[in-house]
């Protein structure tokens, strides 16, 4: 057994239960992140030393974005009349940053067609007049309600750049879990939610029950620089 200190961030609890079991989740501290690295060697360098057989690692999806360049740069958009015209529109969210940016819009536009983009906005308006929220991103999909980036208030870097969300989730955990032996699951988190994207095949949790181990969202936000979270069942 490894001996380690599971440290929590701030506000945040390091031990959590799940249906009746206990579980210690302990931030994993990186570097900054850039375009292009290998997940394999940051997990191997970050990871490896501390980990356990029985343990599960939560990634944020925006670093496997990162590694594998899903990025859309701003200078290679030309935001029109109509993305600036819904974004106006658009519901601010505390969860980050949404189509009410022009530049998500105008992608958002792009990838679904003008029409089906209009239809969203409509339906999604009228929803809200009945206390239904979500309805624009239900219609457009995870691609659009997925998008990060276009922000540089957090890293200046992203000002310049959307960052998508990942290629084939599943499989690269189980990249991950045959090339170092560690189980992971891929997670769109924030302090209002948390979404599993791909897991390992051999975890034997689903994705609610591994959704309630990242609730309160322990790799934390902004620049705290810790977008790896080690799971370990309390013994």
């Amino acid at each position: 057994m490894i001996y380690m200190e599971f440290k929590a961030l701030d506000g945040k609890n390091v031990e959590i239960e799940v249906n009746g079991e206990k579980f210690l989740r302990h931030a994993v501290q990186t570097h900054y992140i850039k375009l292009g690295e290998s997940y394999i060697d940051i997990i191997e360098k970050y990871v490896k030393p501390i980990y356990e057989e029985d343990d599960i690692i939560s990634i944020s999806e925006k670093i496997i974005s990162l590694c594998q360049k899903r990025v859309v740069y701003k200078k290679d958009m030309k935001v029109g009349a109509l993305a600036k015209f819904l974004s106006k529109f658009a519901m601010r969210s505390d969860a980050g940053c949404g189509v009410d940016n022009p530049y998500k819009m105008q992608f958002a536009i792009n990838l679904c067609g003008r029409l089906k983009v209009i239809w969203a906005a409509i339906a999604g308006g009228v929803c809200k007049l009945f206390g239904k929220k979500g309805v624009f991103y239900e219609i457009t999909g995870p691609e659009v309600s997925g998008l990060d980036g276009f922000y540089g208030h957090v890293f200046e870097d992203y000002n310049d750049f959307g960052i998508r969300i990942p290629e084939n989730s599943t499989g690269v955990c189980n990249e991950i879990y045959e090339k170092l032996g560690i189980k992971a699951m891929i997670v769109d988190a924030n302090d209002f939610n948390a979404e599993i994207l791909g897991k390992s095949d051999v975890i034997k949790y689903n994705d609610e029950e591994l959704a309630k181990m990242i609730k309160d969202n322990p790799a934390g936000q902004e620049k705290t620089l810790t977008p790896i979270v080690l799971i370990r069942r309390k013994k």
